[in-house]
């Protein structure tokens, strides 16, 4: 036994226990079951007495003695002292440890042990991990079951006591004038409680219900079924909603609220409450960074809101990660959606601005139920609506098959693409060749028909991501029930892989035209002259849509030629080489000022031409090689290569311009 000073003589045992690190300082430790975690798990272990030293207030009690009354911080410094005196004290050492503190006041909190509420949860775990492992059950990503598993495995009761302000009130009733904890009184109501009490207590007994309230876990892990009406399981909300199908959250309260949401709700139902559960991740700043108000970095939703609108913010956050993986939050990708908002926006104003009002009405072909969905209604339609109506329909298969996935992420980022580098960027500019040159003939009133085909299953797509955008633009091009409401697109459409491949193929020509205009600094208005050689379907579909051609290559109309053999002029025009059986020749004459373009290139010669000397200076000195780090060696290397590959094309280009420089006459 040994004496603890200062409490007129009180012993305690000397135990032997592995929870004790024999390195560090004496090598023993004093073990008070009444004030640490820790150490009230070995005194529960090895019988030892719980005995608290501490009023609710941080003053001592009885039990501290001689320091009855004082307060903690007073009462260590007069006992510190006090052990000097006695000449007991040994030596103080600084020593660095981890001291709780209260969130809101910043107060040092004491452990104490008190009476408590607690639910026993090892048979609610049992049940809960039994509908992981037979498949009812399935969490998203796949790697977080076995956090699942590990929590569960190791549960612990759970005190679900709060001495708080806030929550729900635990409904437990006392009868004044008994001591007894243990003799309390369930009950739905007061009223209940008291028809228990008197009828055990007599008529003049007086209850008062317990402070404490439920922790929040607990009320929340009743949320799936007590909102639907529970415990009345007859309720049209409970049997139409419970149980649900997918239950989304942040991966962190996967055990804090999931867990204990499904043992809940088996236990109090019978039923699981969802059969899928999808993880998130966390949202952080852009440097990958928790936010806190320490470091002043949280982005307030609300300001967000306010800056870039909810549904820009919705789609970031959506599209933004993986499940699981934690999301860099940064205002450049906020103002980039905020942009596809607005592209969205303008796209429905150009394709209303170019529909038929009659009456100052959308004409009936903005109904809802326009549709291309058999083979024969695609192969009607001219080259370039048979491509975007046919790359819509693999897009409503994509879509569709990542949201029965929940590959959220996956499915937002294929409609955006989409929406921005198809619809907008290529069909749209397309379709203003029939709309404008056409005046509502046949072909503007296909254009009409795939353009509004097109936004309205874009706007159905794009709807759980962004509601409110689309459903203003829903509302304003098709009058009568709400998207939020409208059924989803069809899959399995038509599509026409002959005619996609056709179109690529002219986007590819005029991705190449317009490269060859960017490389000679081609001013952007100019229409510049162009030979096609090709034949067959290739040129069908090229004269077919050759105004669509001069519209998005900005070729001149009137010099356009589309030949089966290479022209005669060749030798003094930019050669493209588009893909098997389709070249393109640009007369350089038409695209540039010769000279000009001459004396711009030769100073970009001189200047690159010294600089891949100076590389080819260092690569052949042996000190350089021998002693520069290998990573140093093969970046110069790499420089030197794309040098002289650039440096060969522009002297290619400069040969070319000098074959057709004029000699000025004498």
């Amino acid at each position: 036994m040994a004496v603890v000073p200062m409490t007129e003589g009180r012993r305690i045992p000397v135990i032997a226990d592995e929870y004790v690190d024999r390195e560090f300082g004496t090598g023993a430790l004093k073990i008070t079951p009444g004030h640490d975690p820790n150490d009230y798990a070995i005194g529960k272990k090895l019988g030892l007495p719980t005995i608290n030293i501490m009023n609710r207030d941080g003053s001592l009690n009885e039990n501290a003695g001689i320091y009855r009354g004082l307060d903690r911080f007073e009462a260590r410094k007069r006992l510190w002292g006090d052990l000097e005196g006695a000449d007991l004290a040994i030596r103080t050492e600084p020593y660095v440890l981890r001291v709780p503190r209260s969130q809101r006041g910043g107060e040092v909190v004491e452990p104490l042990v008190s009476m408590q509420w607690f639910v026993k949860t090892k048979p609610l775990a049992e049940k809960a991990l039994e509908a992981l492992e037979n498949g009812d059950l399935k969490i998203i990503p796949e790697r977080f079951e076995k956090t699942y598993t590990h929590w569960l495995s190791n549960i612990k009761d759970w005190c679900i006591s709060r001495q708080l302000w806030w929550g729900h009130r635990i409904p437990v009733w006392y009868v004044k004038g008994i001591e007894n904890v243990n003799d309390y009184i369930v009950a739905k109501t007061e009223e209940d409680a008291y028809l228990v009490a008197r009828e055990k207590y007599g008529d003049n007994c007086v209850l008062e219900q317990e402070s404490d309230v439920l922790d929040t876990w607990f009320s929340s892990g009743l949320w799936p079924f007590s909102t639907l009406g529970w415990p009345d399981v007859s309720r049209e909300d409970f049997t139409r909603f419970y149980p649900t199908t997918v239950m989304e959250t942040g991966h962190d309260i996967l055990f804090f609220w999931v867990a204990r949401m499904v043992m809940m709700g088996i236990e109090f139902t019978g039923k699981l409450p969802f059969s899928t559960v999808y993880l998130h991740g966390l949202v952080r700043d852009s440097q990958g960074r928790k936010m806190s108000k320490t470091l002043g970095n949280v982005i307030d939703p609300l300001d967000s809101i306010s800056e870039f609108g909810t549904d820009a913010l919705r789609f970031t956050l959506a599209t933004g990660t993986t499940p699981g993986q934690d999301l860099n939050l940064s205002l450049e990708r906020l103002n980039a959606n905020k942009g596809f908002t607005n592209k969205l926006w303008n796209a429905g104003k150009f394709i209303s601005q170019n529909l038929p009002h009659p009456n100052g009405k959308i004409a009936s072909c903005c109904s809802s139920e326009l549709r291309f969905t058999s083979h024969d209604e695609l192969l009607k339609l001219p080259l370039c609506e048979q491509w975007i109506v046919s790359k819509l329909h693999s897009l409503i298969d994509d879509v569709s098959m990542s949201y029965e996935k929940l590959y959220l992420g996956e499915a937002g980022r294929a409609i955006y693409e989409f929406f921005w580098s198809e619809f907008a960027d290529w069909y749209i500019e397309a379709s203003k060749t029939r709309l404008y040159e056409h005046n509502y003939a046949p072909a503007a009133s296909i254009a009409q028909s795939v353009l509004l085909y097109v936004f309205n299953n874009v706007l159905r797509l794009l709807h759980p991501f962004m509601p409110f955008v689309t459903e203003e633009l829903w509302q304003h091009f098709f009058k009568g029930e709400a998207l939020i409401v409208s059924p989803w697109p069809d899959c399995d459409l038509p599509k026409l892989e002959g005619p996609m491949q056709h179109f690529e193929i002219m986007q590819n020509l005029i991705r190449s035209i317009r490269n060859a205009r960017s490389e000679y600094s081609v001013e952007p208005g100019r229409r510049i002259s162009a030979t096609l050689v090709t034949s067959g379907p290739l040129k069908d579909f090229l004269q077919a849509e050759r105004a669509v051609l001069f519209a998005l290559a900005k070729l001149d109309a009137e010099s356009f030629e589309l030949l089966s053999d290479i022209p005669v002029d060749a030798n003094k025009a930019i050669q493209l080489v588009i893909c098997d059986g389709l070249e393109a020749y640009l007369p350089l004459s038409g695209m540039v000022d010769v000279q000009s373009e001459l004396l711009r290139l030769g100073k970009q010669v001189l200047k690159m031409q010294s600089e891949f000397d100076g590389l080819s200076t260092r690569l052949s000195s042996k000190s350089f090689l021998e002693k520069a780090p290998a990573t140093v060696v093969q970046e110069t290397q790499q420089k030197a290569d794309e040098l002289e590959e650039k440096l060969a094309a522009i002297k290619k280009q400069v040969t070319l311009l000098e074959s057709m420089a004029v000699t000025p006459a004498r």
